[in-house]
């Protein structure tokens, strides 16, 4: 009998224990789903808390930004444009009434011709510029030299250099650039559309002349166009092709390259055509009369802003250099 109640209270003790460890066991089951329940609840708040954290400091740079883009364009707003290029978009964004000078390639709209000039673009002062008081300079970066750039810096003038690739795309890109820089982005849209419907009335020549263009300053200072010009890359949207390629930027014209390249067209600016004594002036250059283009007298002039300037009025100087050498082509 006492050996019969010992292995009860063993059996019995035993169980207890079991119960006990079981429930130990489903103690700790239960903590562990609260503790993981409440860490991926905790994990799930800091997620929120840090995707609401970035958007707020994003609204915040973006506010930021759209305040320095206001403050620039303001009732005191004094405006110095380095390029005729800039000149023009500025003002087809509605922003002339702030323009206080301009550099010498400025000459759209004609109202500009009244304000007051700081020089050509490739050779400025900071003298010039300063002297106009300006709270904003505007330009090309590949136009304004580094010591420029430092200068006007370091007398705390806010600068906006803007980068431009020769072709249509690169004209509205800068337009667009130029706009969303000066708080006025909308105005962009309409800009760009018009370059768009001006480039689609485009007709090019059904063969593509040989064009030369000349830059002249009177007869001691004549240069010809090479690869990656303003005046390459027009000719060529305009269904011409350069006369003269293998070398870069500008050099100057030779009789022996003039005979070699042999234009069907010779392309200037009214200006450098008239500072040569016009057509005769030209003429009278050596090489001029041995080409197809001195032969035929097939000269074309065009103002050197509307010409080269690849601003708003691209596509239009694109039809007329288009339906010139159209013209040409059927004399």
């Amino acid at each position: 009998m006492q050996v019969l109640c010992k292995q009860n209270c063993l059996f019995n003790n035993f169980r207890l224990q079991t119960n006990n460890s079981q429930l130990l066991s489903f103690t700790f089951w239960v903590g562990r789903v609260a503790f993981n329940r409440d860490f991926m609840i905790r994990r799930r708040i800091l997620s929120y808390l840090s995707i609401l954290a970035a958007v707020f400091l994003f609204s915040c740079k973006n506010t930021a930004k759209q305040e320095e883009k206001a403050s620039l364009i303001n009732e005191k707003t004094r405006i110095v444009s380095l390029s005729g290029t800039t000149t023009e978009i500025l003002s087809a964004l509605g922003l002339e009434n702030k323009i206080v000078a301009v550099d010498v390639t400025s000459n759209y709209p004609e109202s500009i011709a009244a304000l007051p000039k700081v020089g050509h673009n490739r050779n400025l002062s900071p003298e010039a510029i300063l002297s106009q008081r300006p709270t904003l300079v505007v330009g090309l970066r590949s136009q304004v030299k580094p010591e420029l750039i430092e200068q006007l810096r370091t007398a705390k003038v806010s600068l906006l250099l803007f980068d431009l690739d020769l072709t249509v795309e690169g004209t509205k890109k800068l337009v667009t650039s130029m706009a969303d820089s000066l708080g006025v982005a909308d105005k962009s849209v309409a800009i760009n559309k018009a370059i768009d419907e001006d480039m689609a009335v485009v007709t090019k020549p059904t063969t593509s002349p040989k064009v030369l263009f000349i830059y002249a300053r009177g007869t001691g200072t004549m240069m010809v166009s090479g690869d990656n010009t303003a005046a390459a890359s027009i000719i060529n949207l305009s269904g011409g092709q350069n006369a003269i390629t293998g070398f870069e930027e500008f050099k100057p014209l030779t009789p022996e390259a003039l005979v070699a390249a042999n234009p069907d067209v010779i392309l200037m600016f009214d200006k450098g055509l008239e500072s040569l004594g016009g057509m005769d002036g030209l003429l009278g250059i050596p090489g001029v009369k041995e080409t197809n283009a001195g032969k035929s007298k097939n000269v074309i002039e065009m103002d050197g802003q509307f010409l080269t300037g690849f601003g708003p009025r691209l596509g239009k100087a694109v039809s007329e250099l288009s339906n010139k050498l159209n013209g040409l082509a059927k004399n």
